[in-house]
Protein backbone atom coordinates (compact mmCIF):
# COMPACT_ATOMS: atom_id res chain seq x y z
CA UNK A 1 0.00 0.00 0.00
CA UNK A 2 1.60 3.38 -1.20
CA UNK A 3 0.74 5.51 2.09
CA UNK A 4 1.49 9.19 2.21
CA UNK A 5 1.62 11.92 4.33
CA UNK A 6 1.45 15.92 3.15
CA UNK A 7 2.75 17.95 6.17
CA UNK A 8 2.03 21.08 6.78
CA UNK A 9 0.57 24.31 9.12
CA UNK A 10 -2.23 25.00 6.46
CA UNK A 11 -3.27 28.48 8.01
CA UNK A 12 -4.60 28.05 5.92
CA UNK A 13 -5.28 25.62 3.18
CA UNK A 14 -4.80 27.09 -0.46
CA UNK A 15 -6.07 26.60 -4.07
CA UNK A 16 -2.16 25.10 -4.69
CA UNK A 17 -2.30 22.28 -1.55
CA UNK A 18 -5.62 21.60 -3.02
CA UNK A 19 -4.00 21.57 -6.88
CA UNK A 20 -1.26 19.23 -5.45
CA UNK A 21 -3.10 16.57 -2.76
CA UNK A 22 -5.96 16.23 -5.93
CA UNK A 23 -2.67 15.56 -8.82
CA UNK A 24 -1.40 13.20 -5.76
CA UNK A 25 -4.58 10.72 -5.53
CA UNK A 26 -4.02 8.43 -8.03
CA UNK A 27 -0.21 8.25 -7.29
CA UNK A 28 -1.26 7.04 -3.76
CA UNK A 29 -3.85 4.70 -2.43
CA UNK A 30 -4.17 7.03 0.85
CA UNK A 31 -3.23 10.26 1.77
CA UNK A 32 -2.97 11.53 5.19
CA UNK A 33 -3.21 15.48 5.47
CA UNK A 34 -0.91 15.78 8.68
CA UNK A 35 -1.54 19.47 10.57
CA UNK A 36 1.72 20.34 12.44
CA UNK A 37 1.71 21.94 15.70
CA UNK A 38 4.51 24.01 16.47
CA UNK A 39 3.79 25.74 19.71
CA UNK A 40 6.40 28.55 18.86
CA UNK A 41 4.24 29.73 15.41
CA UNK A 42 1.37 32.27 15.79
CA UNK A 43 -1.47 31.25 13.76
CA UNK A 44 -4.47 33.07 12.35
CA UNK A 45 -6.65 29.79 12.14
CA UNK A 46 -6.69 27.61 15.37
CA UNK A 47 -5.85 24.16 14.69
CA UNK A 48 -10.17 22.81 14.73
CA UNK A 49 -10.65 25.70 11.85
CA UNK A 50 -7.94 24.51 9.58
CA UNK A 51 -8.64 20.41 10.46
CA UNK A 52 -12.37 21.92 9.48
CA UNK A 53 -11.38 23.35 6.35
CA UNK A 54 -9.24 20.97 5.02
CA UNK A 55 -12.09 17.89 6.16
CA UNK A 56 -14.49 19.69 4.65
CA UNK A 57 -12.62 20.30 1.01
CA UNK A 58 -11.98 16.77 0.91
CA UNK A 59 -15.10 15.56 2.34
CA UNK A 60 -16.14 13.32 -1.16
CA UNK A 61 -12.49 11.96 -1.43
CA UNK A 62 -12.11 8.68 0.51
CA UNK A 63 -8.46 8.45 0.16
CA UNK A 64 -7.81 11.62 2.25
CA UNK A 65 -8.03 11.87 5.38
CA UNK A 66 -6.99 14.61 7.74
CA UNK A 67 -4.69 14.55 11.58
CA UNK A 68 -2.94 16.75 13.40
CA UNK A 69 0.55 16.24 14.84
CA UNK A 70 3.86 17.46 16.86
CA UNK A 71 7.09 16.28 16.28
CA UNK A 72 9.19 14.74 13.22
CA UNK A 73 7.48 14.11 10.26
CA UNK A 74 9.23 10.99 9.92
CA UNK A 75 8.21 9.95 13.18
CA UNK A 76 4.40 10.05 12.22
CA UNK A 77 5.51 7.98 8.93
CA UNK A 78 6.44 5.24 11.55
CA UNK A 79 3.45 5.21 13.56
CA UNK A 80 0.95 5.38 10.94
CA UNK A 81 2.90 3.33 8.66
CA UNK A 82 3.33 6.00 5.72
CA UNK A 83 6.35 5.25 3.73
CA UNK A 84 6.27 8.10 1.87
CA UNK A 85 6.15 12.56 2.51
CA UNK A 86 4.73 14.36 -0.28
CA UNK A 87 5.44 18.25 -1.10
CA UNK A 88 4.34 20.89 -3.66
CA UNK A 89 7.27 22.65 -5.12
CA UNK A 90 6.06 26.53 -6.06
CA UNK A 91 9.64 27.55 -7.06
CA UNK A 92 13.83 27.24 -6.93
CA UNK A 93 13.43 28.65 -3.41
CA UNK A 94 11.01 25.81 -2.48
CA UNK A 95 13.26 23.14 -4.14
CA UNK A 96 16.42 24.39 -2.03
CA UNK A 97 14.26 24.05 1.33
CA UNK A 98 12.41 21.09 0.22
CA UNK A 99 15.57 19.37 -0.63
CA UNK A 100 17.31 20.05 2.56
CA UNK A 101 14.82 18.15 4.56
CA UNK A 102 14.57 15.37 2.52
CA UNK A 103 17.96 14.77 1.88
CA UNK A 104 17.56 14.76 6.10
CA UNK A 105 14.42 12.71 5.91
CA UNK A 106 16.02 10.17 4.23
CA UNK A 107 19.41 10.25 6.06
CA UNK A 108 16.96 9.32 9.62
CA UNK A 109 14.76 6.97 8.15
CA UNK A 110 13.84 4.75 4.57
CA UNK A 111 11.37 7.82 3.87
CA UNK A 112 11.10 8.71 0.93
CA UNK A 113 9.82 12.26 -0.34
CA UNK A 114 7.88 12.55 -3.54
CA UNK A 115 7.71 16.23 -5.21
CA UNK A 116 5.14 17.88 -7.12
CA UNK A 117 5.45 21.07 -8.90
CA UNK A 118 2.44 22.94 -8.27
CA UNK A 119 0.24 24.05 -11.36
CA UNK A 120 1.22 27.13 -13.18
CA UNK A 121 -2.23 29.07 -12.04
CA UNK A 122 -1.60 28.34 -8.36
CA UNK A 123 2.15 28.80 -8.30
CA UNK A 124 2.53 31.92 -6.54
CA UNK A 125 -0.02 31.19 -4.05
CA UNK A 126 1.07 30.80 -0.53
CA UNK A 127 -0.41 30.25 2.79
CA UNK A 128 1.16 33.69 4.41
CA UNK A 129 0.33 35.41 0.98
CA UNK A 130 -3.72 34.80 1.89
CA UNK A 131 -3.13 35.67 5.48
CA UNK A 132 -1.83 38.90 4.12
CA UNK A 133 -4.70 39.73 2.28
CA UNK A 134 -7.17 38.05 4.82
CA UNK A 135 -5.41 40.68 7.23
CA UNK A 136 -5.90 43.44 4.91
CA UNK A 137 -9.46 42.98 3.93
CA UNK A 138 -8.83 41.83 0.49
CA UNK A 139 -10.64 39.46 -2.27
CA UNK A 140 -8.80 36.23 -1.05
CA UNK A 141 -11.54 34.17 -2.30
CA UNK A 142 -9.41 32.97 -5.63
CA UNK A 143 -6.60 31.98 -3.44
CA UNK A 144 -8.40 29.45 -1.00
CA UNK A 145 -11.13 25.98 -1.51
CA UNK A 146 -14.58 27.07 -0.53
CA UNK A 147 -14.38 25.65 2.67
CA UNK A 148 -12.34 28.55 3.46
CA UNK A 149 -14.05 31.29 1.83
CA UNK A 150 -16.64 31.63 4.22
CA UNK A 151 -13.89 33.91 6.69
CA UNK A 152 -14.33 37.60 5.94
Amino acid sequence: MRKAIFPGSFDPITLGHEDIINRAISLFDEIVIAIGVNADKKYMFSLEERKHFIEETFKNEPKVSVITYEGLTIDLCHLIGANFILRGLRNPADFEFEKAIAHTNRRLSKIETVFLLTAAKTSYISSSIVRDVLRNGGEYEMLVPEAVRVQK
